[in-house]
């Protein structure tokens, strides 16, 4: 396990040598949003070639946000806290092809068909700490811009600047290769001798009776 700052936008080479399971800590700019009205927006201005109004360079974060404006027309941020990502599969694919994503991260993972295109496109998913709420949210020094304000706090794209930004660790590397796929796998395989043994035990509990 190494532990590595990148510094972004990350470089593809940066990228491609991060491994499962290595800590990664993020400067510079990243855009973040934590809602799938953001993501359905997104898509639907992609397939409709409009330009986001957001410059997306290359890091895109599950990271909910409560942020205030200020009267000086900055803002403060309140705090940030990661989401779970499995939720948004359907509409990663296309974000990290149509986007060149080099970064996606959040809680919980990406599924087997986006760890695939992530494979192809030379992305890395990187999974924040549950509950670090804290620790993230020192980590937010300026918040640049704030979009689609129709939508409550959480759900609003917004562009950050970070300041190592993490522990994040490295749950898909740019392979493909993905601890949540092999956690699910493992699971699967000591399935039948689980419900064996449940099977096992209801009979002997039965013939007890």
């Amino acid at each position: 396990m190494a532990v590595v700052s990148i510094t972004c936008p990350p470089s593809q080479e940066a990228v491609a040598a991060l491994d499962v399971g290595d800590l990664v800590y993020l400067s510079g700019d990243i855009v973040a949003t934590g809602g799938l009205p953001a993501h359905k927006r997104m898509i639907d201005c992609l397939d409709r070639g409009l330009q986001l109004p957001l410059t997306m360079e290359g890091v895109f974060i599950h990271l909910p946000h409560m942020i205030e404006a200020r009267p000086d027309g900055g803002y403060d941020v309140q705090y940030v806290n990661p989401t779970t990502s499995r939720r948004f599969d359907a509409y990663m694919p296309q974000l990290i092809r149509n986007l060149n994503l080099r970064i996606v991260g959040g809680k919980g993972g990406l599924g087997a068909d986006v760890a695939k295109v992530m494979a192809e496109a030379g992305c890395v998913y990187l999974s924040l700490l549950g509950g670090g709420s804290p620790i993230l949210s020192e980590a937010i020094k300026e918040v640049l811009a704030v979009e689609w304000h129709d939508f409550p706090s959480h759900f609003r794209l917004s562009k950050m600047r970070v300041e190592n930004l993490g522990p994040l660790t490295v749950g898909i590397d740019a392979r493909g290769r993905s601890v949540y796929q092999s956690l699910e796998d493992q699971a699967r395989s000591r399935l039948p001798a689980i419900m064996q043994t449940l099977k096992q035990r209801r009979v002997a509990a039965e013939r007890s009776e």
